[in-house]
Order: C-alpha cells, then structure tokens, then sequence
C-alpha cells in the first residue's frame, strides 16, 4: 500500500499540505481532488521522488513501479504502435536478448519470463489501448511526427497505460481526450488491475471509475469512500454538522462571558467567575470545513432576439481544401433557445463545424443564412494565444469596452469569475483556468445570440465547471457545446448532434445511449456509417420526438418543484440557525416556540414537494423507457 504521514510539503516558502496523512489500499481506485493550485501535482512529484518532504514521509512497497504521463510528447519517426512497446523495457530488453543467447538454460529462462508478462500478445494489447484512445488501426503505423501535439498526448497516455504499473498516477487525463476516449479511459480504469490515482474534475469518471475520493483542502487530506457524489454528500453533511457545533460551541461561549463580565468583581461569584474563565480558555475553537466559495460566471443576455431561425443550413459543404470538405450536405437549423452538444470523434469536425458557425470558415458550396445582426460568441482554448500576454484582464476588457467607468469595468471583470486581485494580473500569470475565464468573458462581452464553447471545461475545476452550468442554464441565448464533460452536456443540453462520416445530423437518444453505442464498438465511434442511424428511421424520430413533447411540461414542473425545495430548505436553515441559540429559549421563549411550528410546517411541505418531485421524475423515466 501507499501510504503518506504526517507530511508537509512547501514550494517557494509556501505550505501546500501541512502534517497531512492518507493511506492508499492495494488496488484502489482513488480520485483525487481539490481546488486548482492546492498541490495535487506536487503530491505527485513527490510521490515520484522529484520532490523531498519537508517533514513527514510517503511510504512504498519495494520494487513498486510508478507510471506518470510523460509531459514531453512522443515526436519521432517511430510509429505509434513502437512507441507504445517501447514503454515495456523488461520485454524490449529480453527480446533482444532472446535473439542473440546461445545459452539453452538462459534461453529457456528468457521465454519462461516473455511467457508470463504477457511479450506475446503485447502488440494486441497495445493495439487495443491505441484504439481505446482514437488511433484506427492504420494509423498506429504511422510515425508519432504526424501528429499534433494533442494526439502525440495521447500516445503518452497509451504507453504509461500498456507498462501497467504498480502505482498509475494520472494528472487530468482527458483534457486531451473526447467524449469517446473518456468513455474508453473510464471503463479501462475501472478494471485496472493494480492501483491508480486520478487528479480529475471529471465528476462521471469520478463516479463511475474510483471507489474512494481523497480531497486536499485545508492543507490537508481526507479520504471519502465512494465516488464523487458520495464524497459530496458526505462533504456538506460534514459541514452542516460543523455549522451546528460551532453555533452551540459560539452560544456556550457568549453564555459564559456574560456570567463572567457580570459576576466577576462580586465576591460571593467570584469563584465561579474564575471557573467560567478557565473554562473558555480550555474552549478550543471547533476547526472550521473550508467553504471555498465558487467565483459564478455570468453571461451577458442579448438585448433582443434575433429572428428565427438564427443560423439555417442546406446542403453545406465546408472545410479547408475546396477539393477535400471535411464536412457536407450539411441541412440544419439553429433557433433562438437551441442548447446543442456536438459528439463524434476528434478528427472528425466538430471543430469545423464551430469555425463554420463562427464565421472563421466559409461554405464552399450550398446555402447557410444567419439572422440579421446576429452576434456570435466564440470560446476555444487554443485562443489563449490571442491574449496579450503582458496585460491584464482590466486591460483586456478596457480595451473591448470605451466610454464606460472604471468601476464598470471592474464589474464586468468580475463577473468572469475573477477575483479583484487577479484583475490587475498580467495575463500570462494567470492559471489555466483564470484564463479560460477571461477568454469566455471576452467572447461573450457584447451580449451575443448564440454561443459556441469548443472544450470550455479543460482548465476548470470541479466547483467552476459548476458555476459555467449555472451560467449557461441562466443565459437566454442559443448554446453549442463540444466537450468531453457529460456533466456540462447533460446539465445544459437539450439536443444531441453527431458529427461522423463527413456530416452532421441529430443523435436520437441520450447520453447514455450514446455511451452504449460507443463502448458496444470497444470504443469504435466512427466505425460504422450505420451508428445513429440504425435506430432513428422517420417512424422511430417521430415517436421520440411526441415523447419529449410530452415530457417537457412534466420537466418545466420538476425545475419548480427544485426551486420550491431550494427554497423551502434555505428558509428552515435559516430557522435552525435561530434555535441554535440557546439564549432565546429564555430571552423569548413565545418566538421560539413560533419558530419551532414555522419549522414543521416547512419541514411538512419540503417533505411534500420532494414526493412530488419524485413522482415527476419517475414519469420521466418513463417516458425514457418507452421511448
């Protein structure tokens, strides 16, 4: 087992983990969590030995073989397939000695030892794991040169996957990954056979591939059994409890107080004066859960609709050779309330398809209208080049916006999530993520009818992917989305487009007939030119589409119904705070009295709406199922 005590850990004079102690099973499955910049990837250098403990120590098994990610992707003429053996030394190395031995007795040894770390079917093995990750077969002979600097990633990933060590340690494995790689990524993790530790803000991997959650805060770390959302139910559980005793522990305290700064100076209670005193001072304070709050997102509403529909499609045809379109006969149309996920394959358009809508490409043949003054916003995360790197994000956004106040510029800083001291930051010390902030900020500063966010989600954390859902679901405009988040796309998604085999078309189904469609194929998304059609002929489309019909009053009732509850529970907090205080049992024991009935009655009618809510959602399911 792994195993970290009471380690402390500092970088530049600065503590990342103080006196912070976990251990790790054999063979778990352990995501790792914590807010961007809190040392996940430090632990991991130290883990690796790159870094030496301050204090503390981190505790091995001997002969345990540790695999990270190389941060240097592959670029040589070697092919992909090479690359990925070459990750396995003990086999390249017995291989080649298997060649050139004379020795029978040592030449037996040498296959006895090929035989049992599986040499021979390596090449089907890392096949697999190539195609896993989105490399056909023919392309794993291709040489690692040919490909960008996201795809060589990839390889990266493969290799580390084929040497299968001891100790997997992954560091945010899908932000070079699609939604189908994550898929594949997820499954494979699931069934690794030793133990692995995934730096993720994935919270689907995170609930469908680990077993326990170890979170760093505070400096320090505290395992959670299950996935992700059982550590947040046991997390604000957690902290309810400590909302509660420190409230007890503050009234104990003012109570005590009071007794002394009134009786302290009167002889007949000065000894009891003096006890109360001792007694505060052995009142250690209770440690406080860090509430770390989420910086929102907030996205400019257009001042008026553009007319319907806002961009219309037929037979276009794009790309960037006249003679070789990526994609065709494309016949779509896009309204004003649209909220669209792009899936398929990297490789395939979806990106295309992006810089079409955007305007960054033309059509090389058919019709493509857009509604008059219709503004577009447009996210990528290869963007981050644009920003200059010597100015702010005050400057960056002064420089959009003339003849408005500085303290309204401030604003509008703000409400891309970035805190007041980070406004005045020269761009190129801001983080992955504050950049990714700025950069949404700036594409969607004028109000904009559609917006497009190409992998908006790969520099956030757990709580910012958040604040972007909310943000998106509060914005009126038309959305597009590609992205490897299934959170994102199933929390601010209403349809589904597949982007394969040259086109673009609607994916009947959800996402999870999306994740069974793409693991039936062992992650083969673009194998098959049958894929989404099979399933969705004219008759099947139509019956789909009554069944949403039908469903969305039902959904429009279970948003009320969240909100009513959202509601009703912030009220009877709100309440329990009131009847933490003791003192207002004697002080006014008619408002506490009142405050208790209040508190049923509210208690009665959240209990109500969540046997409604329930009921609304099994009608959903439903509907889902007869679909």
């Amino acid at each position: 087992m792994l195993q970290i005590t009471d380690l402390t850990l500092r970088i530049a004079g600065r503590p990342l983990l103080e006196r912070a102690s976990v251990t790790f099973a054999d063979k778990a499955k352990v995501g790792f969590l914590g807010r961007n910049g809190a040392g996940k990837t430090t632990l991991f250098r130290a883990i690796c030995g790159e870094l030496a403990p301050d204090h503390g120590s981190i505790r091995l098994p001997k002969g345990w073989r540790i695999g990270r990610v190389a941060q240097e992707a592959p670029g040589g003429p070697q092919s992909l397939l090479e690359e990925v053996l070459a990750a396995d030394p003990e086999r390249s190395r017995l291989l080649h000695e298997a060649e050139t031995e004379t020795d029978a007795h040592r030449l037996a040894d040498i296959h006895t030892r090929l035989a049992d770390i599986g040499a021979h079917d390596a090449e089907a093995r890392a096949g697999r794991i190539l195609h896993g990750l989105g490399f056909a077969t023919a392309a794993q002979n291709r040489p690692c040169s040919e490909f960008s600097g996201g795809w060589r990633m990839r390889v990266a990933l493969a290799s580390v996957l084929f040497s299968e060590p001891d100790l997997l340690l992954l560091d945010e494995p899908t932000n070079y990954l699609d939604l189908e790689g994550t898929l594949w990524l997820e499954r494979y993790l699931a069934r690794y056979p030793r133990t692995a530790i995934v730096i993720s803000h994935d919270r689907d991997l995170l609930n469908k591939a680990v077993g326990t959650i170890v979170h760093l805060s505070e400096r320090k770390l505290t395992a959670y059994a299950g996935g992700y959302d059982a550590f947040e139910r046991q997390f604000r559980e957690k902290q309810r409890l400590q909302a509660k005793l420190t409230a007890k522990q503050d009234a104990q305290r003012k109570h005590m107080e009071a007794f002394v700064e009134r009786f302290r100076a009167k002889a007949t209670k000065a000894r009891q004066a003096q006890s109360r005193l001792k007694a505060l001072a052995r009142l250690k304070p209770i440690a406080r859960i860090a509430d770390e709050t989420m910086l929102p997102f907030r996205f400019a509403n257009p001042a008026k609709p553009a007319a319907p529909p806002i961009v219309q499609m037929e037979t276009v045809s794009t790309g960037y050779d006249v003679d070789r379109p990526v994609l065709a006969d494309l016949d779509l149309r896009i309204d004003n309330d649209d909220r669209i996920a792009l899936l398929g394959t990297n490789g395939n358009g979806k990106s295309t398809f992006a810089k079409l809508l955007a305007g960054d490409l033309a059509p090389f043949a058919g019709r493509l209208n857009r509604s008059n003054k219709l503004r577009i916003g447009y996210f990528a995360q290869h963007q981050a080049d644009k920003l200059q790197p010597d100015q702010s994000a005050y400057g960056h956004v002064r420089a959009r916006l003339d003849g408005i106040s500085e303290a309204q510029v401030r604003a509008r800083v703000a409400q891309m999530g970035l805190s007041t001291e980070k406004m005045n930051t020269p761009s190129k010390d801001l983080s992955g993520g504050e950049k990714a902030r700025l950069l949404m900020g700036l594409a969607t500063i004028d109000a904009p009818h559609l917006i497009i966010l190409d992998e908006p989600t790969n520099h956030l954390d757990i709580d910012s992917r958040e604040a972007l859902v909310h943000a998106l679901n509060d914005y009126d405009g038309a959305v597009i989305i590609i992205s490897h988040d299934r959170h994102l796309i199933e929390a601010c998604a209403d349809r589904l487009w597949l982007v394969q085999g040259g086109t673009v078309k609607p994916f009947e189904g959800d996402l999870e007939d999306y994740r069974r469609f793409v693991l039936k194929g062992d992650g083969k998304a673009n194998g098959s030119d049958e894929a989404a059609t099979t399933s969705s002929a004219k008759a099947q489309r139509r019956v789909a589409a009554a069944k949403r019909e039908a469903a969305a009053p039902i959904r429009k009732k279970i948003k009320e119904c969240e909100g009513l509850m959202a509601d009703l529970t912030k009220k009877i907090e709100a309440i329990d705070t009131r009847l933490a205080d003791t003192d207002l049992y004697v002080r006014d024991p008619e408002e506490a009295a009142r405050l208790a009935q209040l508190r049923a009655r509210r208690a009665e009618k959240l209990g109500e709406a969540e046997e409604i809510w329930l009921e609304l959602n099994a009608m959903t399911e439903k509907l889902a199922v007869a679909e």
